[in-house]
């Protein structure tokens, strides 16, 4: 085969798999990415009536400030269900709730991550026990700055649920014996979805990293 000859079938094998579409590359940290900056991917408008406009602008999904709610949802099965831990950049633009309610799977079972509720200021994960965020074990109080970049991390193994904004640890939750759920405003976000509450927000850098087989 001549020179030529190898170089165009290398440029159509290229372009065949994009076009396909190849599984995204995990870097050397073992981190996934579910946002590329530029489409929405598998990502979809949460089917909440109220849900502000969706778009994708330098590199980041906005969320449009919703009537109340508003949002994102992963449309296909989530990557884990369980062993993993997921992260992200989230920003509030706008309003003045929370900017960033990430629910994941946990198993089988959803459960949300809030971050600024309760007019702003409430972290912690909803429900447990059937209590949500302002009224389990799990519940704190930060301040938040409208258009600053918050890291939100949470990881989720066979007996603990943890999270963490900018590095400082907010939940440490043994789960053995703990009933996990969602509240009912939220249920548009399963299995894996970011919602906001009279809030437009700003989420970047979206990635996951698997743990075990």
């Amino acid at each position: 085969m001549n020179t030529r000859c190898y170089a165009a079938l290398i440029i159509l094998t290229l372009a065949t798999n994009i076009a396909v579409g190849a599984e995204p590359a995990v870097d050397k940290y073992g981190w996934e990415s579910l946002f590329d900056g530029k489409t929405m991917g598998k990502w979809k408008a949460s089917d909440f009536s109220s849900n502000g406009k969706i778009e994708i602008k330098d590199g980041s999904i906005l969320i449009g400030c919703g009537k109340p709610m508003s949002g994102i949802v992963w449309s296909k099965e989530p990557p884990a269900r369980m062993d993993y831990e997921i992260q992200l950049e989230a920003m509030r633009t706008e309003g003045y709730d929370f900017f960033c309610g990430l629910t994941f799977p946990v198993g089988t079972n959803p459960c949300t991550f809030v971050v600024g509720g309760w007019g702003g200021t409430l972290t912690g994960l909803s429900c447990i026990d059937g209590y949500d965020a302002s009224e389990n074990e799990t519940s704190s109080s930060s301040k938040f700055e409208n258009n600053r970049w918050y890291k939100i991390r949470v990881k989720v193994s066979k007996d603990k649920i943890e999270a963490w904004i900018d590095d400082k640890q907010m939940v440490d939750l043994a789960t053995e014996n703990r009933r996990i759920s969602v509240r009912w405003e939220v249920e548009s976000s399963i299995p894996l979805g970011i919602a906001t509450w009279c809030t437009g927000s700003a989420v970047r850098n979206i990635k996951i990293r698997k743990y075990g087989k």
